[in-house]
């Protein structure tokens, strides 16, 4: 379950966004190590792409809505209950998954290996391995998400052959040409990533 991930910042989301369908050129330099200091947690306000009229725009959105009182309490949204809930009419994702599909653009995003321990640099306790995914050759890429009020949440899937050594669940991850399949009406058949390659790095 994602809980970290490298977000891009609202001025470089907007010249991605802006540098759409120009060929030739990288709107985004390539960052080998992305800073931890700026990856974001659920409660973080982060940009994400909306739809806006036949466009996108750039939104500034908090990863998480709230749940019994609880604010971010749920920041991740499995893609089997949202399409249960679509079908159905009714439960907490039908809205957010019927007219409230978003774009999250990353750098990169991390699960937490299932085994692996190592030591905390801060407390020096066993803590769960971190590995980095990005999709290769990409500078920044997409995770498909939902959003309303203000909030957003990532929606994940059943892991794929880069991710399932690590993790049993990963974002869905937006190959290229896949953010008009997600935000249009036949975005159900991307529940199945198998076939997006990812390159992954564990964390010392």
């Amino acid at each position: 379950m994602c809980v970290r991930f490298s977000p891009l910042t609202a001025e470089e989301a907007q010249v991605v966004l802006d540098a759409r369908g120009r060929t030739g050129e990288h709107a985004l330099p390539f960052i080998e190590n992305p800073d931890p200091t700026f990856d974001a947690y659920p409660g973080a306000a982060v940009p994400v792409y909306v739809p806006d009229g036949d466009g996108l725009a750039v939104a500034q959105l908090v990863w998480g809505f709230p749940l019994d009182g609880k604010a971010n309490a749920v920041f991740n949204t499995r893609i089997e209950s949202a399409l249960e809930q679509f079908h159905r009419g009714e439960g907490m994702w039908a809205e957010a998954i019927t007219s409230g599909r978003c774009l999250v653009p990353v750098r990169a995003f991390y699960e937490s290996h299932a085994t692996e321990r190592i030591s905390s640099k801060t407390t020096g306790k066993p803590v769960r391995r971190q590995y980095r995914f990005r999709l290769p050759g990409a500078r920044a890429f997409l995770l498909a998400g939902v959003q309303a009020d203000g909030h957003f949440s990532i929606v994940t899937t059943q892991p794929n052959a880069s991710v399932s050594p690590v993790h049993n669940r990963m974002p869905l991850v937006l190959g290229p040409g896949e953010s008009s399949i997600w935000l249009g009406p036949d975005f159900a058949q991307l529940a199945n990533r198998a076939n997006i390659r990812l390159a992954s790095e564990a964390e010392a």
